[in-house]
């Protein structure tokens, strides 16, 4: 069975192809350069030139697959301009559903978000959440117009939706990955107290492969594997290095007063992207339910302890830490 990946070289992409790999699937990775076709071909797939935002460069990709696993996308929260969110996010994904359409693809997994659900702050979403219609980000807003249309485009093919949680793995350095990055290196002096849901990425891409596998069409499926406070993570953070990284907590409240000049703050601060758009998710952080998973898709989840110690583990290999 002839499988395409997009994204591949990503996070969550590079472990599913290597599952897929493993599983003896013949694997084909879209590549949007030279670059990412050798780190294609390295984990075992057939690099085959195409970019997402290229319509015409997916027929050849897809021509004779059986399944398409549609991993990438484009991440970034205080953007200077989110034409890039939308085209990647939204239209990419048209672009690829509906050449998967045409080329008789029998299913596809598209990889969402939970940003996607629109729950109400406060609350945990999985998903039966009815989103609020409100959007947290331009982010936000994408990843759910992009779910949408890949369910619209799909016609009688099959696709299944996986929503993950923040996702925490080798290659991460930016989300929770960059605060976690951040703070081993000790450059993060102020946080706020909220809570993050994480998924492990190698339980994320099993959870790709398990919808492949038994996911209902036209359903989605939270990847979730744990919700820590950003203050329990800090002590687990401790715990596992040894060491102790001193930080303030900033009061909830004076979220509120930064948040009609979060984009300027966020000017003068590298480390991590503040501005409105992330005030706003520290202010209420974020809670969700991946037990859909474990029940329907056989998935299990790995702890906070095992992700972390894995995250850590991967930044010294990669030299940096």
């Amino acid at each position: 069975m002839t499988v395409l990946v997009t994204g591949g070289t990503g996070v969550v992409g590079r472990p599913v192809i290597r599952m897929l790999v493993e599983s003896d699937r013949t694997v084909r990775g879209l590549a949007r350069s030279e670059e990412s076709a050798t780190r294609l071909a390295e984990l075992g797939a057939t690099p085959i030139m195409g970019d997402i935002e290229r319509p015409e460069s997916l027929p050849d990709a897809m021509s004779g697959c059986e399944v398409v696993y549609h991993i990438a996308g484009l991440v970034s929260f205080c953007p200077a301009d989110p034409s890039a969110l939308y085209r990647v996010n939204v239209e990419g994904t048209r672009n690829v559903v509906q050449a998967a359409r045409r080329a008789g693809v029998r299913r596809v997994i598209h990889t969402s978000s939970v940003a996607a659900l629109g729950e109400k702050p406060g609350t945990v979403g999985d998903e039966t959440t009815t989103h609020s219609g409100h959007y947290t980000s331009h982010y936000a807003r994408s990843k759910h117009q992009g779910e949408q249309i890949a369910l619209a485009e799909a016609g009688d093919m099959e696709v299944v939706v996986v929503n993950p949680a923040s996702v925490q793995g080798a290659g991460r350095v930016v989300g929770s990955g960059g605060l976690l990055l951040q703070a081993v290196k000790g450059k993060l002096r102020l946080l706020v107290d909220s809570p993050i849901s994480i998924v492990d990425a190698q339980d994320c891409a099993q959870g790709h492969i398990a919808a492949e596998q038994l996911g209902v069409p036209g359903e989605r499926y939270v990847l979730s594997g744990f919700t820590i406070s950003l203050r329990e993570a800090w002590q687990l953070l401790g715990e596992l290095t040894g060491k102790h990284y001193p930080v303030r907590f900033v009061p909830k409240p004076l979220l509120t007063l930064l948040g009609p000049i979060g984009d300027l703050v966020g000017s003068r601060i590298r480390a991590f992207p503040i501005c409105r758009e992330t005030i706003g998710l520290m202010r209420y952080g974020v809670r969700y339910d991946g037990s859909r998973a474990e029940r329907e898709l056989g998935l299990e989840y790995r702890t906070a302890r095992e992700t972390f110690a894995r995250a850590l583990d991967s930044f010294r290999a990669s030299g940096l830490i």
